[in-house]
């Protein structure tokens, strides 16, 4: 991060702070603290302009510690041998302090600041910034009051050589994956959420200005970002552009982003498939369930899904095109269930679930069968039941391979020369769950875990 520490020393009291306080293009944001200038001490620094322990003045909040994330607008003081309290009045200016001559200014004459002030007044102007907040690592199901919706105050423009981009998002992803982020772990493939942070995830998104040679203002793309209406990405490698915007631009929550190539990895590069052979996806209707199985049926194999509700089940069969479908919940006993609709067992099973569904899976698996890993959502909430019978890895000589999508995001572009045609074709069927507005997001991403959502869950934060 490029941000600083500060502790407030000095704040400033202006006239011009009366206007803020009214509704109006730039105004204070309610419930967050009052925004003016004032003297400060740098107590941390991720910037490198700035070190521990440097004094300073320029904007920052009205509070006894502030982060700042654009210490461009923070000018080092210099002169030391005046009282400090003077940089929130007569030395915010030019100043001789050999001959003691002070020249009056005010940031809005632009014409007669430093670069360095006309740089700062430039950046004066605020955009009020919706954001959802973890408020702490989570244990057992989530809640949505483990999540606040907060509010700050964001520069609508980046520092010069600052080789970030400033994005304003556009959708959202609600994903399984989240829930782990959202405990406090170590060793994981990704790191924990900070608590009093915006939570983070995969969204599409507006870039409103960048100074990094890869993208421009107006640019479309879609990777990491925050759950906040606007956010700096200071690492843009984590974006893809997007260059295809005859399709909603939500895809690229789903089908089009890494739901999307969850399901063509774990299928064609894991289970390399077959025509003729017997595919079982549990969780079917869920965002990548639903394209797993129909990429079995593309490939002329017979698909059985599982989901939690008659409406789904009804889905796999009506829209996705699946052979079979069953309500897991419905099933007393799912090793007859999956014994059932597979007589003579299952060549590939798509692995989202765990726990009693893959102890009911494996019995029923042929002969030198592979398993899929994608997810194990019965355990990501809890501990779950262990499976007590991975002896039939052994006995049938079984492959059971988990993967880390990100890993093979190179293929990226061979995954788009696959699917898009067969979008734009109507070959595939895809189906979203979206909700509107920012804070709509913690009810949805809650939702996952109890089977709410119908389809690839999205949240509209703006349509533009």
């Amino acid at each position: 991060m490029l941000s600083i520490l500060v502790k407030n020393l000095y704040l400033s009291c202006d006239p011009y702070m009366r206007s803020r306080m009214s509704k109006s293009q730039g105004s204070y944001t309610p419930g967050s603290p009052i925004a003016g200038l004032a003297v400060a001490k740098v107590l941390d620094s991720g910037h490198s302009s700035f070190k521990k322990g440097d004094l300073v003045w320029g904007g920052t909040e009205w509070e006894e510690y502030s982060i700042i994330n654009a210490p461009e607008t923070l000018i080092k003081i210099e002169h030391t041998d005046v009282p400090l309290s003077y940089y929130t009045g007569i030395l915010v200016g030019n100043v001789n302090l050999k001959l003691g001559s002070y020249n009056s200014r005010r940031f809005k004459a632009a014409p007669h600041l430093s670069t360095q002030e006309q740089q700062f007044s430039s950046q004066m102007e605020q955009v009020q910034n919706k954001q959802i907040i973890l408020k702490d690592y989570v244990n057992g199901f989530p809640k949505e009051s483990d999540m606040l919706i907060t509010s700050s105050t964001i520069h609508l423009s980046l520092p010069e050589g600052s080789n970030a981009v400033l994005l304003k998002n556009l959708y959202l992803s609600c994903d399984p994956y989240m829930r782990g982020r959202m405990s406090e772990s170590k060793g994981s493939y990704v790191d924990s959420f900070t608590p009093g942070s915006p939570i983070e995830g995969l969204g599409v998104a507006k870039v409103v200005d960048s100074t990094h040679s890869n993208f421009k203002k107006g640019d479309l793309v879609w990777g990491g970002t925050r759950w906040e209406e606007y956010c700096i990405i200071n690492d843009p490698q984590i974006l893809f552009k997007i260059q295809d915007t005859d399709v909603p631009l939500s895809y690229y929550t789903g089908i089009l982003g890494m739901p999307g190539m969850t399901a063509y990895v774990g299928f064609y590069e894991i289970c390399a498939p077959k025509k003729g052979e017997y595919v079982f996806v549990s969780a079917a209707a869920g965002a990548v369930g639903q394209l797993v199985g129909q990429f079995a049926k593309l490939s002329g194999c017979y698909v059985v899904g599982s989901a939690g509700t008659k409406e789904k089940v009804d889905l796999l069969k009506s829209k996705f095109g699946f052979d079979e479908a069953f309500n897991y919940k419905e099933e007393r006993d799912l090793e007859a269930a999956l014994k059932r609709y597979f007589p003579d067992g299952i060549d590939i099973y798509f692995e989202n679930v765990g726990g009693k569904m893959l102890e009911a899976v494996l019995p029923n698996m042929r002969f030198n069968g592979r398993i899929s890993a994608c997810g194990m959502i019965s355990q990501y909430n809890e501990q779950g039941d262990g499976v007590r019978n991975l002896v039939h890895i052994v006995t049938k000589s079984l492959r059971m391979q988990g993967f880390i999508v990100s890993h093979y995001f190179p293929m990226y572009p061979k995954y788009m020369e696959m699917i898009m045609p067969l979008i734009k074709q109507g070959k595939i069927c895809y189906i979203e769950d979206v909700v509107e507005g920012l804070e709509s997001a913690p009810a949805a991403l809650v939702g996952l875990f109890s089977g709410r959502n119908v389809g690839k869950q999205v949240v509209v934060v703006a349509r533009e």
